[in-house]
This record gives structure tokens, C-alpha cells and sequence, in this order.
């Protein structure tokens, strides 16, 4: 027996049905879990509780999702150091002597948001406390700013190689069902579907084009014209008082380059680690003697699409924690005593993301695993209904997007959507492909366009929700009233979603990135020539 049929789809829709109701992912996720190891069980509740527990600790006896797990841990150590020095608003000091006007201040909070790229979480607070007494100089609204942070916080994370986020992508691809088929590193398939992230992308083109034109529109018009008008950087009548500002580590020691130099060394060793990890797994004593000999024996191109991800980024972020740690003790910036406490709450801090992976790999195996290994196999199933019943492919992106963008809309949570859709997503889309006769080039473009619009969907459900974390410390970071950093931000997120559900209806039917980047961009364009006039034209800015 390859499947149990019908009954596989209980745990992922009743994962999704319990993650809407209760907003909790965690609960949502075991309850999914145990509800399909109770099936393969026959009803057994006892038997099934401890197969679920050594499914959750096997998923952890495993050198693949151990490191990436030790990786997410160290990410959020290294968060924790750089939150306790003071860094950030030394950055800020520091850039605040080299802004002049709007429009530069709207570019630095968005280029600082492009590089503050290991952590949504980091990036919203610590961008938002180095830009905001530069944004209030210069009369920008509290919205707008929180709409940047919002904006470069998951679209970024889910684009950069070097994150907690692409980490996890990366283990749910390469657990999912089929996906050994497609012949290469889920590393290699990550890279390759970037272009094809059109919700992430365009979301960082959109802050540029509303930075550089001020074709503000909707709620946030009004909140940029109090802003300049009236110096009103929050409209406190209509939606509220705005948070607390978030509490800034200061140190008159801290310098800029403190807040600069640890994401450049981590960026620098993982550069380095992704083809020295491959070279030094080519040595096997037979042929190949020492890393230069491997280092000979192969391309650096080569290298780096056949690496590890898993070791190399592990190797990174220990390097770069030790580095950062005694760098900091060094520059008295921090004792013995503060840097070990800002290590553990960073760690500590990681906790819920590190039990949603976890959770994660659990789910797929569940999902993905035949009767005979202890599993459902419902990729195998839904690959078989799907194709049986002549599912037009080129609408599989479409709706893959518009499903995950509702869960993540719904739940606030990204990391959910992945996990719940991506080993869905997969065996289905290559099953398609297959019955239709693809050749292998256009079976990676179609398993991997369909993959990319379930991160864009889960992004945008992020990006838009108003339950989300990311959100909700957006505009915290910028010291803004939540609910109208929710409503200035949603139109913005909702016309990107818009031209991105475009992209990838094209894109199924084309199965070329370029021909959905072609038709995104159309509508992209018309949309910003015409909305801004519709909804009473565009803002006068005095420069």
C-alpha cells in the first residue's frame, strides 16, 4: 500500500482549519502530527502519542536538520549580542550626519533594512530604532516608516541565502516528497527560484518607487500629509496612541562599525564556507588527498551549488558568534558576564521558531512517508487525484499562492505556511509536470515557480496580517499605532499581491520567469500611474 487515500489530508487541513481558528501554529501543527500517526496507528491514542514523540526526537537525529536547527539557535545568539551593545543607535548617530531631505531618509531606512537581513524580528526593531528620529526630523509619517520596516523585514529574509528563513525553506524542500527527482541542492533550487519570488521582490521595488515619486495613496496619503503639513507623525484621534518606543541599548563606546561588522564577517565566512565545506567533503583519501587537490578537481561554481547548506552555514554563524563575542569583550562594550546572558536571551528568543521547525520536519514526514515507513503518503495521493483528474498545471502557481497567502493572512505566520504547503506543493507540481511530458529544464522551472508562490503567498499573508509578529513589531520599531500602521500598510500589500497573483498566472502558463516578470511589471505600472490619481493624486512634497 503506497497511501491510506482519503484519510492523509486530515492532518494538513486540519493543521490549517485549527491554525485559523486558534492563531497558535505550535498546538496547530502537533495536533496535525498526532492526528497522523493516530490513522497509522488504527485509533490507538497510546500508540500513537509515542510514535509522535519519536518521530519529533528522530526529526532531531539527523545531521542535515541538527545544524540547521544549531544554525537558527546561533542566528538568534548573534541577534542578542548586537541587541545589547548599543550598535544600532550608534548607527543611527552616525547616519543621521549623513542624511539630507526625504527621499534620501526613505532610501537609508530601506537600504538599512536590506542589510539587517539575519532576522525579521532584529530588523524591525533596529532599523526602526536607527530611523526614527531621522524620519521625525524630517517630517516623515510614523506609517511610512513602519511600512518600510514591514516591507524589508520577511521580503528580505526569504530572499537572503545567510537566514533563518531560507535555512527552513530549504529543509522543508529537501524532506518533500519527489524532490530528489529534480537532480540537484535544495541550496542550488533555492538560488535558482529567486527570480521567481515576485511578491518578495517587488515589495522591495515598491518602497523604492513610492521613496523616489511620493505617489502615496489610500490611508497612507493621509497620514504623509498630517506628517508635513501639520507635523503629525501619528494620528493619535483615529487610531490610537502609538507604543511605547522600543527601549535602545545605549553605550557611548559603541561605534557604528560595532552594528556593521559582525553581519559583513558573517556574510564573509559564509561566502567562504559554502565551496571549502564541498572541497573538504571531496577528499576521500583515494583520489583526492587535500583541499587543494579538491579545490583542482572542481569549479567554484561548482563548489558552491554542490555544498552542504547545512554545514556551511553552521560553520558560519558559530565563526562569526565567537568572532562577535570576543570582539565585543575586547572593545568593553560588553563584560563576561553581559555577553553570556545576551547570548542565552538571544537563544532563548529563538525558542518558538526553533519548536515550529521542528514541528515541521515531523509534519512532512508524516505527510510524506509511505504506510510501510510509518507514514500517510499523501504527497503520493494528491499527486495521483490531481493528475488523474487533469488539473490544468498552469493554474497551479495561481492558487498555490492565493492558498498560502490566506493561511499566512489568517495565522500571521510564514514559517506555518511553508511547512504546511511547500510538501503539498512539490509532488504535486512534479507530478504534473511529468503527465504532461516536461522535459527536465522545464520541471525544475515548473516545481520551482510553484514553490516560489507559495513563499510570495506566505509573505504577503506575513507581510498583511495584523496578528503577525512582524507586524506587530514593525510598528513597534517605528512607534506607531498599530492599527494604522495596518491600515495604510494593507492597500500597498494588496495591489503588490495583485500584480504578483499576474506574475505567476503567466508564469504557470509560460513557464518563463522573464515572461512573468514582463506582465507583473505591466500592471505594476499602470497600477502606479493610475491609483495614486484615482485616490486624489499624488502628495507635494517639499524636497
Amino acid at each position: 500500500m503506497e497511501h491510506f487515500g482519503i484519510w492523509g489530508i486530515i492532518p494538513p487541513v486540519l493543521t490549517i482549519i485549527l491554525a485559523l481558528v486558534t492563531k497558535d501554529v505550535i498546538i496547530s501543527l502537533f495536533l496535525g502530527v498526532f492526528s497522523g500517526v493516530l490513522i497509522v496507528a488504527g485509533g490507538n491514542p497510546l500508540v500513537a502519542l509515542i510514535n509522535a514523540t519519536d518521530l519529533l526526537a528522530e526529526s532531531l537525529n539527523d545531521g542535515w536538520n541538527i545544524r540547521i536547527f544549531l544554525f537558527c539557535a546561533m542566528l538568534g545568539g548573534l541577534v542578542g549580542l548586537l541587541s545589547k551593545t548599543g550598535a544600532a543607535v550608534a548607527l543611527g548617530h552616525w547616519t543621521a550626519t549623513k542624511i539630507k531631505g526625504r527621499k534620501s531618509s526613505l532610501l537609508t531606512a530601506w537600504f538599512l533594512g536590506l542589510i539587517v537581513f539575519i532576522d525579521d524580528y532584529f530588523n524591525s526593531l533596529a532599523v526602526g530604532t536607527i530611523m526614527r528620529p531621522i524620519t521625525d526630523k524630517q517630517r516623515i509619517s510614523r506609517a511610512k516608516l513602519s511600512y518600510i520596516l514591514d516591507s524589508t523585514a520577511a521580503p528580505v529574509c526569504i530572499l537572503a541565502p545567510v537566514s533563518s528563513w531560507v535555512v527552513t525553506v530549504m529543509s522543508v524542500v529537501k524532506a518533500s516528497d519527489g524532490f530528489t527527482h529534480l537532480g540537484i541542492s535544495e541550496f542550488e533550487f533555492f538560488l535558482r527560484s529567486i527570480p521567481y519570488n515576485i511578491y518578495a521582490i517587488l515589495t522591495l521595488l515598491m518602497v523604492v518607487v513610492l521613496s523616489v515619486t511620493y505617489r502615496d495613496f489610500g490611508p497612507m496619503k493621509e497620514s504623509e500629509r498630517l506628517a508635513m503639513e501639520k507635523n503629525i507623525l501619528f494620528n493619535e484621534e483615529l487610531y490610537g496612541a502609538a507604543g511605547g518606543d522600543v527601549p535602545a541599548e545605549t553605550n557611548p563606546r559603541a561605534k557604528a562599525v560595532d552594528m556593521i561588522l559582525p553581519i559583513v564577517v558573517l556574510i564573509i565566512s559564509a561566502v567562504f564556507f559554502f565551496p571549502f565545506t564541498t572541497w573538504m567533503r571531496a577528499i576521500d583519501g583515494e583520489k583526492i588527498y587535500s583541499v587543494s587537490e579538491a579545490m583542482a578537481s572542481m569549479s567554484l561554481s561548482t563548489a558552491f551549488v554542490e555544498t552542504d547548506a547545512s554545514v556551511a552555514l553552521f560553520y558560519a554563524s558559530i565563526f562569526t558568534v565567537v568572532f562577535t563575542y570576543i570582539y565585543f569583550i575586547a572593545r568593553r562594550l560588553l563584560n563576561l558576564h553581559t555577553a553570556s546572558a545576551a547570548l542565552k536571551d538571544g537563544i532563548a528568543s529563538m525558542v518558538p521558531a526553533l519548536i515550529i521547525l521542528t514541528m515541521a520536519w515531523t509534519i512532512g514526514t508524516v505527510i510524506r512517508a509511505t504506510p510501510d515507513e510509518g507514514g500517510l503518503g499523501l504527497a503520493k495521493y494528491l499527486a495521483q487525484i490531481v493528475t488523474e483528474g487533469h488539473f490544468p498545471f498552469w493554474l497551479l502557481p495561481a492558487v498555490m499562492f492565493i492558498v498560502s497567502a490566506l493561511i499566512g493572512f489568517s495565522t500571521g505566520s510564514s514559517w506555518g505556511t511553508f511547512t504546511i504547503m511547500i510538501p503539498i506543493t512539490i509532488p504535486i507540481a512534479i507530478a504534473l509536470a511529468e503527465i504532461h511530458g516536461l522535459q527536465m529544464s522545464s520541471l525544475l522551472n515548473a516545481t520551482m515557480i510553484s514553490v516560489a508562490a507559495v513563499l510570495s503567498g506566505a509573505v504577503f499573508g506575513d507581510h498583511a496580517s495584523p496578528i503577525s509578529d512582524t507586524t506587530i513589531l514593525s510598528s513597534t520599531g517605528a512607534g506607531c499605532p498599530h492599527l494604522e500602521h495596518v491600515t495604510t500598510q494593507l492597500p500597498y500589500a494588496t495591489f503588490v499581491s495583485a500584480c504578483a497573483f499576474v506574475g505567476f498566472l503567466v508564469g504557470g502558463i509560460t513557464l518563463n520567469p522573464l515572461i512573468g516578470w514582463v506582465a507583473t511589471l505591466i500592471v505594476f505600472t499602470i497600477g502606479m500611474i493610475f491609483l495614486p490619481n484615482i485616490l486624489s493624486g499624488k502628495l507635494k512634497v517639499k524636497k
